[in-house]
Parts: structure tokens; sequence; C-alpha cells
């Protein structure tokens, strides 16, 4: 029965037997169809109990919680509702129902891969959520009842019943077409589509597990652990040592040249646009097809007229390479013979019989070799014109395909030169508008966030104004707690003022603030800017230093750089030491004058002065604006 598809016809009364294997398959073959169809009807069913009955009953969970246990079913529902309605509608055309079943799959394999993949990333969460729930029996018992009265045959499993049915359902479809390509004869139409339909399955499943593995590989590797050293020695081990010495001796030789570097190699795979409608899903009809056909002719093709002749000629090469070896060896026998020839006059008969094998040996080749040479040319010739018509064959089948597709397009009938131009002035009007977009969005200022002050903060807040200035405090956001030498230990809502925006090592993490009474460093993400209320900072100009004999006037505030035009007076605060030809010393109360309020890149924090006829760059944050004169003078802070 296994090779009926290869006899010969036979006449007579063996057509009625032949006739009884026949219907036998037939009906094999109906019977597998109706599993299928009786299967996921079964499927949907049961879905749509977990999605509404199911999910209502479990309302006293945490609405994240639901989130994570039904996933994305109701887009598996939809999926599957639809794909089940155009499987009963196969029923209406039995002899071209099988057929019809293997181009649905495989018209179905993207949508099936985009929700499935989904739900398959999300199990395990899922799988932690139940094993969760068995530590509180009262509510393990209250979601067992509700299981149990909608889905009896769930047992004592439950949810963990329910939960894993998908994931059974889309392995279980490239086992259901396999029974009905079992009872198909090989000779009939659809026995290709089944086995396309089989292979777009079984990668559905291959893709599903590599974007589940893939997502937990992602996960693992993107937690961010904030880790004291003393816990990072903590974790070091044998293990870790072999891996990290394996990795640098495989870096060392791949820089100095002992080993190539490896490139990683990405596959195409099709590309889940979620766009409903439209040229885009005629593309990606059009690409299905050329996937699922037209290419693996191409391939096959291929591999019979180009690669296959290749292999045979590269053999072929192998004799003659072998050949021209031996002669250089056994040239350089000849070379001594003869000059032992001449300095002797006679060789013995051994190193006669070597002379001759070196002249037959050279005469052959230099008969034969170019005659060689010649007709693997024009076999190498007859390989390469036989790729160039195979490529303009691929071209010639793609573009009539893609023909009717390609009328539909937008812009179709545009010449390529205008194309270009409406590609171009599109993407440079959607730059336009992200330019503008980005624009505004900075000139948006986040709105204030006030976090309560401490108890007794207030003059602490007025002193850091009135030296500082609003622009400079921040507040801190939640408890620090200081674990180096510069760190600083500080409480929520406490006030600090930005000195520097990083570290000594440049770390812009870190900054360097003043709490009125310590300086040190904190995490940056820990603080935020504090917004003055407008009538602390009118009392700050009333706070300064003690009155002494030589302060007789308010502390001023200082300002930052950036907001002083170019020219204008301004005084050092702080003195600072020139480290560079482009840098320049200040002494504390020094005038300045500001020719630049920011450097050649743009930045801020460092201003061009000019001090003494010395110009050199200096940070911003030690220079501030020179009050006006008042009648009685003005003196700097102590």
């Amino acid at each position: 029965m296994a090779h009926r598809g290869t006899d010969e016809p036979r006449t007579g009364s063996l057509d009625g037997e032949s006739q009884v294997p026949e219907d036998r398959w037939m009906i094999h073959q109906r019977l597998a169809v109706r599993e299928l169809i009786n299967s996921e009807a079964s499927y949907v069913n049961l879905l749509q109990l977990c999605a509404f009955a199911i999910r209502s009953h479990l309302q006293q969970l945490p609405q994240g919680d639901l989130d994570v246990l039904f996933s994305n079913i109701d887009d598996i529902i939809k999926v599957n509702s639809k794909f089940l309605q155009d499987l009963q509608e196969t029923d209406s055309k039995e002899e071209e129902q099988v057929q019809l079943i293997g181009n649905l799959f495989l018209e179905s394999q993207g949508e099936l891969e985009r929700v499935y993949k989904v739900y398959c990333t999300n199990y395990n969460q899922a799988l932690q959520l139940v094993e969760s729930y068995r530590k509180d029996p009262e509510l393990q018992r209250e979601i067992q009842d509700a299981i149990e009265a909608v889905v009896p045959q769930a047992g004592p499993s439950g949810l963990s019943f329910l939960l894993v049915i998908p994931m059974q359902r889309i392995t279980k479809y490239p086992l259901l077409l396999q029974k009905i390509l079992e009872n198909t004869l090989p000779d009939a139409s659809a026995f290709p589509v089944l086995q396309r339909a089989i292979s777009a399955l079984q990668d559905v499943t291959t893709n599903i597990n590599e974007y589940k593995r893939r997502k937990e590989v992602a996960s693992k590797y993107t937690r961010v652990e904030q880790l004291t050293l003393r816990e990072r020695l903590a974790r070091i081990s044998t293990h870790t040592l072999s891996k990290k010495t394996t990795r640098l001796s495989q870096l060392l030789k791949q820089e100095a040249g002992l080993v190539p570097k490896a490139f990683i190699r990405f596959q195409p795979q099709g590309c889940d646009l979620d766009i409903p409608g439209g040229p885009v899903v005629q593309y990606c009809n059009l690409a299905r097809e050329l996937q699922l056909q037209t290419f693996p002719e191409f391939k096959q093709q291929l591999e019979g007229l180009v690669w296959q002749p290749l292999c045979s000629l590269a053999k072929a090469l192998a004799g003659p390479q072998n050949l021209i070896k031996k002669r250089l060896d056994k040239l350089l026998d000849f070379e001594r013979l003869e000059e032992k020839l001449l300095e002797v006059g006679s060789v013995t008969y051994e190193e006669n019989e070597a002379r001759h094998t070196y002249q037959a040996l050279n005469s052959l080749l230099v008969a034969e070799l170019p005659q060689f040479n010649q007709l693997a040319m024009q076999w190498l010739g007859q390989i390469l014109r036989t790729f160039m018509a195979l490529q303009r064959d691929l071209g010639k089948q793609v573009l009539q395909k893609a023909e009717g597709s390609l009328a539909q397009l937008p812009h179709h009938q545009l010449s390529e030169p205008a194309f270009q131009k409406l590609v171009e002035d599109t993407l440079g009007q959607a730059a336009h508008q992200l330019h503008s977009f980005q624009e505004k969005f900075q000139k948006v200022l986040p709105p204030p966030t006030m976090q309560p002050l401490l108890p007794g903060a207030e003059r602490q807040v007025q002193a850091l104004l009135s030296r500082y200035g609003p622009g400079k405090l921040y507040q801190v956001t939640s408890n620090i707690s200081g674990t180096g030498t510069l760190d600083l230990t500080l409480l929520r809502g406490q006030i600090v003022a930005l000195l520097q925006n990083k570290d000594t090592k440049g770390n812009s993490s870190r900054w360097l603030v003043d709490t009125g009474g310590q300086r040190g460093y904190v995490p940056a993400g820990k603080l935020e800017l504090y917004h003055v209320v407008p009538g602390e900072e009118k009392l700050s100009r009333q706070v300064g230093p003690p009155d002494h004999s030589q302060h007789l006037t308010p502390e001023p505030a200082p300002a930052l750089v950036p907001s002083v035009p170019a020219g204008t007076q301004v005084v050092a605060v702080y003195p600072f030491v020139a480290r560079s030809s482009h840098e320049v010393s200040l002494q504390r109360g020094q005038p300045v004058t500001v020719l630049e309020a920011q450097d050649k890149k743009g930045n801020p924090e460092w201003s061009l002065v000019e001090v003494n006829g010395q110009r050199g760059y200096v940070p911003s944050s030690f220079l501030a604006r020179a009050p006006s004169q008042a009648p009685w003078g003005w003196s700097l802070p102590s």
C-alpha cells in the first residue's frame, strides 16, 4: 500500500481490489480531520470558560494577579474563534477540505505565533502566583471551589490544569496535521500543502521557545542590583574566576590576531507590525508566499544545478593539485641528482629511476595540464551562466507574483527618482516635527513636588538660599545612608546645595553637596530640585552673617554665571588653582570679567574669564555677581 502511488495501473478485477485500500485511507483521513475540528471546538469553549466564568469567580484576587494569570487569553480566544469558524466552513467542501485546512494553517501561522508567544512567556510567572496561593489554605480552597464549579474535569490541579491548556494546544497542532498527512495519498494535491503546514507549525513552536528563552535571558540581565563591595566579593567563586579568565584569554587572542573575531549571524525573521488591513497585510502575504513556495524551489534548483557541480569540480581539481605538489618534491631530487651526475659522471639505478620519474611526471603535466585547465574553466563558466539564469528566473517569478500587490500600493505610479524625493521629503518633515517636539518638551518643566521640611530646617534653608541661590538647592527624596568616607548620611526631606554634579572620577551619578555644615557625596538619583516658596526667598535676603565690624551689609546671593551676559563683572567666591594652561587661578574676592558663560562645547559648568590680563577657564559655581554699590559699602562673607 505504501508503493501504490508508484505502481502501474491495474486492469480487470484488480480495480475493485485496489479501491478498498483507497477508501480505507479516505475514512481514516476524515476521522483525523473530524478530530481536529472537534478538539478545536472543545478548546475554544474551555478558553471562553476561563476568560469569563472562572475569571469572574476570582474577583477577590488583585487585578494585577488576574492580568498575570490570564495574560492575553482574550487575544487567543479571538484568533482561535476565527480559526475554528474557518475550519468548520471547510466541511462544505469535502473534496478540497484537507488542502483548505493546510492552507488555513499556513495563513494563520503569523497570528498563532504572535498571541501564543506572549502567553507562553508569561506562563512561568503565572505558575509562581499559583504556588504563592497554596501557602494560604483558605484562598486556595476558594479558588479550587470556583474552578470545580465551572470545570469539574480540572480536578485537584485547579489553576495549573487551566493555565497549561494553551501551551499544550499550540504544540499539538503539528501532531494533528501529521495524523491527517499519514492518511493522505502521496500523489494527492493536498500532500505537499500539509507538509508545508506541519513545517510552518514546527517553526512556530521553535520561534516561541526561542522568544521565551530570549525574554528570560533579558529579564535576568536587566535586573539592576545595588551591591556593596562586600556583597560583590561574596559572589566570587571558582566558577566566576574560571569564566572571567577564559573570556580574558579569548579577548587577548582576538586582539593579538590569533583567532578571528566571531560575529552574530542573524537570520531574516518576519516582523509583527500589528497594522490591521491595508498594503502591509498584502506585503506580508506576498512575503509569506515567496518564503514558502518560490524560495524553496529556487534553493532546490540552486543545489542541483550549481552547488553539486561546484563540489564535483572541486573534487576534480584535487588530483592535478596533488600531482603539481608531487612534481615540486621530485624536482628537488632531480636537481640534486643532476648535480651529482655532473660531478661524478654516474648515478645508481635507483637514482636514475628517480630522474625518470620526475621527467615522466613533468612531461605529463606539461602536455595535459593546459587542456585540463581549459576544460575546468569551461565547466566553471557553465556553472556561472546557470547561476545567472536561475537568478534571472527568480527575479521574474518574484515580479510576476508581486505585480498585483505592487499595483495596490500607494505611489506605485511614481518613478524611482520621484519616489526617492517623496521619501526624503516625508522623512524631513518627520525629523522637523520630532525636533519641534523635542524643543517643546525641553521647555516644559515638571510640576513642582514639595517634600515637607524637617523640623527646625527653615533657618538652614534660608542660609543655603542666601549663599547659593534658588537654582542650586535640592531636596532629598528618600533616606541616604553613606557607605564611604566622603559619603553623607541624610534624611528624607533635607535640603542641600549642589556644588558639583560629578565626583572626582567624573561619575555623574554622585554629586558633591553642601548641607550647611558638612560637604560630601550623595546619589544623584535621590535628589530633586527644590522649588523655593516666595516667602522663603524674600526672607533669605534678610538673613546674613553675624554683625561684625568688618561686615556692614548682608551676604550677597550668588547667581549662576550662565545667566550673566558676556563682559559682566563678577567676583570669585572661592579660590581656584589652575591645573593646566587652559585654566586661570583665582583668589577669593578677586574681580573677574566673564568673556563666555560656557566652554567651547557649550557646557555652562565652566566659564571663560579674564583676570589681571590673563584668560582661562574657571568653574562657574566659583563665581557670583557683584551687587550694586550701597552707600555704606559691602563686603564678602568671611
